[in-house]
Parts: C-alpha cells; sequence; structure tokens
C-alpha cells in the first residue's frame, strides 16, 4: 500500500470534486432532501462520466479499477455534501457480488448498466426478527419445477422505488434453522408477490426506506446469484465493500462539516478578532481533522487489502474503518454546528437538517456495538458472548 496516490488517482478526485461542487448540498442535496426527491440529475451524471461504475470490470463496461477508487468517489461528493447512498448498494454490494459469482448472463444484463448508472439494484437482507443476527433470516426460497418461489419480509431497504431489481438474501427452504446458508436472487421489483412500503423515516434524506413483502414471487432459475448453498463468502463479498463505502461517505460528510466551520471561523469576527484564531475553536477542530485522517487511512487500508484479494484482512480493516469514520463524521458535524453558535441551527447553514444522517453512521450498514463484538472476537481472540 502508498500513502502517495497515483496520477489517476488524482486526477479522478479532481473530477469527482468538480462535478459534487456543481451539485452541492445547500444548492442542490438540501432543497431535494426537503423535497423528498432523489438525486437523479447527480446520479445521471456521474454515470455519464464513468464515477459510478469504476470498479466494474472494463469488458462490461465498467473503468476497471478496485474499490479503493469507487471509495474515492464517494468521499469526494460526500466531502461537497453530496455523497450518494445507493452508490453503497448497487454498484459496490450488487455490482461485486455479480461481478464475483453472476453467471455470464447475469454480468451481460447488469452491469453494463450498473456501470453508467442506467439501473439500479439495491440490497435486502434486514428483516424486523433478524436485525443484526443474520442467521435468523426466515425468507425462504423453494423450488417449484425449474422455478423459485421465494416468500419473506425485509425491512430499511433503501431506494426501492429508484430500482429495478433488488438482490435479496434468502436462505432455502431446507436450511429454515441452524446456520445460515445463503441463496441470494435477483428479484425484478415488478413482480408478481412483491410488494414495498414505505417507512416514515424523521430524517431530511433524498432516499427513502421501504419495508418488503414477498408473496409467493415466482423466480426463473436464472434468478439465483451463485449456488443455491453458498458459503458466507459469497455473501461477504458485497459486506466488506459496503462497510469501505459506508466509511468514505462519512469521512466526506466530517469533510464537508469541517470546510463550513473553518470559513465561518475566518469570517466571523468577535473583538476584531476571527473567532478561529481563539484555541477554544481551533483546537477542536484541529483534533477533529486528525481522527477523520486517521480513519481515512484506515479506510485506503481496507480497501487496499480487498482489492488485492485479503478479504479477512479487509473484513477487519473494513470494520475498524466504518467505526472509526462514523464517530469522527458526528464530532466533526457536532464542532462545525458550535463552531457557528445559533448560526449553526439555522436554516441558511444548513447544518443541523445533518445532524440524523451523520448519526446514521453508528446503526448502518452495521451497528458500533457489533463492530466492537467483531473487534473482541476476530482481532483479540475474546470468546464470543452470544
Amino acid at each position: 500500500m502508498s500513502f502517495v496516490e497515483t496520477e489517476e488517482q488524482i486526477a479522478l478526485r479532481s473530477a469527482v470534486a468538480a462535478l459534487a461542487a456543481k451539485y452541492n448540498y445547500r444548492d442542490y442535496v438540501l432543497p431535494k432532501a426537503r423535497a423528498n426527491e432523489p438525486l437523479t440529475e447527480l446520479w445521471d451524471e456521474a454515470g455519464k462520466l464513468g464515477f459510478l461504475g469504476v470498479n466494474l470490470p472494463e469488458e462490461y463496461g465498467g473503468g476497471g479499477a478496485g474499490l479503493y477508487e469507487l471509495a474515492l468517489v464517494m468521499e469526494e461528493l460526500s466531502a461537497q455534501g453530496a455523497g450518494l447512498l445507493l452508490m453503497v448498494v448497487s454498484p459496490a454490494i450488487c455490482g461485486t457480488i455479480i461481478t464475483k459469482y453472476g453467471t455470464d448472463e447475469q454480468k451481460q444484463q447488469w452491469l453494463p448498466k450498473l456501470g453508467d448508472g442506467s439501473a439500479k439494484m439495491v440490497f435486502g437482507i434486514t428483516e424486523p426478527d433478524a436485525g443484526s443476527n443474520s442467521h435468523q433470516i426466515t425468507t425462504t426460497a423453494r423450488r417449484d419445477g425449474d422455478d423459485w418461489i421465494l416468500n419473506g419480509r425485509k425491512i430499511f431497504i433503501s431506494g426501492v422505488d429508484q430500482a429495478e431489481a433488488v438482490l435479496i438474501v434468502s436462505r432455502t427452504e431446507d436450511h429454515k434453522t441452524g446456520k445460515l446458508k445463503p441463496a441470494l436472487f435477483i428479484v425484478p421489483t415488478d413482480a408478481d408477490g412483491f410488494h414495498k412500503t414505505p417507512q416514515e423515516m424523521d430524517i431530511i434524506e433524498p432516499d427513502h426506506q421501504f419495508t418488503l413483502f414477498l408473496d409467493d414471487v415466482r423466480l426463473p432459475a436464472n434468478a439465483l446469484v451463485g449456488k443455491e448453498d453458498a458459503a458466507l463468502m459469497q455473501l461477504f463479498a458485497g459486506l466488506n465493500p459496503e462497510r469501505v463505502m459506508g466509511a468514505a461517505m462519512a469521512i466526506g460528510l466530517g469533510r464537508y462539516a469541517i470546510d463550513r466551520a473553518v470559513e465561518y471561523a475566518k469570517e466571523r469576527t468577535v473583538w476584531k478578532t476571527p473567532i478561529g484564531a481563539h484555541q477554544g475553536i481551533s483546537h477542536p477542530l484541529a483534533q477533529v481533522k486528525i481522527e477523520l485522517e486517521l480513519a481515512k487511512l484506515m479506510m485506503r487500508k481496507a480497501a487496499t487489502l480487498y482489492d488485492t484479494g485479503d478479504e479477512m484482512g479487509a473484513a477487519e480493516a473494513a470494520n475498524m474503518a466504518k467505526y472509526a469514520a462514523a464517530e469522527a463524521s458526528i464530532k466533526a458535524l457536532d464542532q462545525a454546528i458550535q463552531t457557528h453558535g445559533g448560526a449553526g441551527l439555522t436554516k441558511e447553514y444548513g447544518l443541523a437538517a445533518m445532524l440524523a444522517a451523520a448519526r446514521i453512521g453508528r446503526i448502518a450498514p452495521v451497528s458500533r456495538e457489533m463492530i466492537l463484538n467483531f473487534v473482541a472476537q476476530y482481532s483479540l481472540g475474546l470468546p464470543k458472548s452470544y
């Protein structure tokens, strides 16, 4: 791993930052979010420029790069407050899993469209009764001739209203109990028996969450991705990128918050001195800057390990990066609001509207408590409590 990015990576950062500046938080994202509208224009332009599919294979129209570059795109978008949540699920999770385990037909059908953004595929794993315990997933798939019949329920599934399909994590009917043997299916959102219900969230966000009901959804044999009794590694192929992308989004958000705080601290004058000259303002911002940079280093390590094929090493680093980035971004936003004083709570600056979005990082895509469990057991070798 090099701490010096290549010329291509530096150029990619610059190009993404220019696009993000055009679709920045105050002028574009926040008005869209307040109107409950998705960031369609940003998504479409990012797709046309090749940013969304930078990690997908060149033979399917992608950029042929890695998770490192996709995380770079997410970070630079988020640094302007324009992070695209569906990048986490469409190219990062679904695109990665199809690239690694999909059939030639599935790759031809989906990867070009996921790469240029002309189609979206979201990810359905969370269930109301399973929570963080994926082994308790009850969505089942049973064979009916050459077809599959899916039944079950999913919750907190992002962006279903924007997607053509959902990659559903289920178990085959004969594996209802015991250890999870996931079976992954591409389910069109217009399939008979597929029902989506919006969840009322108390968050100002452009992307919506849904509960899904799968009631005897009939799928052809070619809807199955990989093997029906796949090892967990097939599922985890998408979860490590999910954590890295979550970290990238949080780091970008933290950068945005610090940048706004620094701008204000240089301009706001009290007692004939810019408030940024006072250590009560400057030191907390400097501390958060350090914490964000440390989280970013772990994110880069995780992405590099993943791109070189060390998935177990990447799992440890990805979990640590996601934890550190979530904590640092929340702290950065809180300090940015504090730097602004009362102005930080006004509609003009829009910082308070980001609070709930930043807070998500401690909960999703995996809670901080489950990350601590992972580190305690995997990294420290401590016994499991569950």
